[in-house]
């Protein structure tokens, strides 16, 4: 599975790591991503999923309707 937000779609991002001498190399930005099983009230079971930290922040704001229709589309595999 890849590094991505299965809910926002955030993935690993590039980009350059400078020294002091200004010298550049390639370096990875990666999301800070979080394994997790929720409940989603509207099906009534657990849903696991790899979402960000700021997609998690959001769900415990607004609730889980957002997921819960990902799941139903097929977007997000239920276990």
């Amino acid at each position: 599975m890849s590094r991505q937000c299965q809910l926002t779609g955030i993935k690993v991002r590039y980009g350059s790591s400078i020294s002091h001498a200004h010298n550049r190399t390639q370096r990875r930005f990666l999301p800070n991503l979080q394994k997790k099983r929720i409940w989603v009230q509207e099906l009534n079971r657990f849903v696991t999923v790899k979402l960000s930290a700021k997609a998690l922040k959001t769900i415990a704001k607004n609730g889980t309707s957002e997921l819960a229709k990902m799941v139903i589309n097929k977007e997000i595999h239920a276990r």
